[in-house]
């Protein structure tokens, strides 16, 4: 008996070890779950979306390993984002935090706002209006924003929202993205600390390489916040059904 009782604990603890190796190589090198806690890529993506990221897209650094240990430097199998992308990465000035943004600069290019509008090496990126787009405040009252789709050098389209004129961040210098370095925007352009900003004014400034983590896939969940873990007569109301399984444009 006590043999049967000492073999059923280890083939337990043997099962739990290769669940735990599964899990964490499934997370390293395929995809990683995040969500969305803030509104600065609002419309494209809400507060309390939860998403995949494909850690595969763009390579791997020390970043795609749990805790980022510093145990190599660079990337490998590296690959480029594509303007327009979006990605999440590690914060510059805070390797601890996870930021969201939709790629905007690659190495080599120049990129300024100017009056709201977005120039990449000196072109106007094309924008135009398509209406409004509404969201709840702290209160839960509607919001109304200006919605306007971008088309990217490269053919990317993807909305944006603009609150008003004159906003931090509607009028910039001209930033030449570095070797080694993306320049990283949020959709909801005047509510995003983003490449814009320098870190010493608690923005992003640029973003190198090693801190890419992936490319932002699609959404498997998404809640309005309106219920808690403790209220489960809630989670069906809650639940924005409509954003399942959506792909991220």
């Amino acid at each position: 008996m006590p043999e049967k009782k000492h073999s059923w604990f280890g083939e337990t603890w043997r099962t739990a070890l290769y669940a735990g190796l599964i899990a964490v190589s499934i997370r390293t090198f395929a995809f990683e779950p995040f969500n969305i806690p803030s509104e600065s890529m609002l419309p494209t993506l809400l507060v309390g979306d939860y998403l995949f990221v494909s850690k595969f897209s763009y390579g791997y650094s020390r970043h795609s390993l749990p805790f980022s240990p510093p145990l190599f430097s660079g990337r490998f199998l590296a690959s480029i984002p594509e303007r327009g992308d979006v990605a999440v990465f590690k914060l510059p000035r805070d390797n601890s935090q996870d930021y969201i943004k939709r790629i905007i600069g690659l190495p080599g290019d120049r990129v300024q706002v100017r009056e709201g509008l977005l120039y990449v090496n000196d072109k106007l990126v094309d924008r135009k209006p398509v209406g409004e787009f509404s969201a709840p405040n702290s209160f839960g009252a509607p919001r109304k924003y200006e919605r306007y789709v971008e088309t990217l050098p490269n053919g990317k389209t993807y909305s944006v929202l603009d609150h008003h004129a004159d906003a931090d961040g509607d009028d910039t210098q001209v930033f030449v993205v570095p070797p080694g370095h993306y320049f990283a925007m949020g959709d909801n352009r005047d509510n995003s600390l983003d490449s814009r900003m320098s870190p010493r004014r608690s923005g992003v400034g640029f973003i190198p390489a090693d801190n890419l983590v992936g490319r932002a896939e699609f959404l498997f969940f998404s809640t309005d916040g309106s219920a808690r873990i403790w209220e489960p007569w809630k989670w069906i109301q809650a639940a924005r059904f409509s954003r399942f399984f959506r792909s991220i444009e």
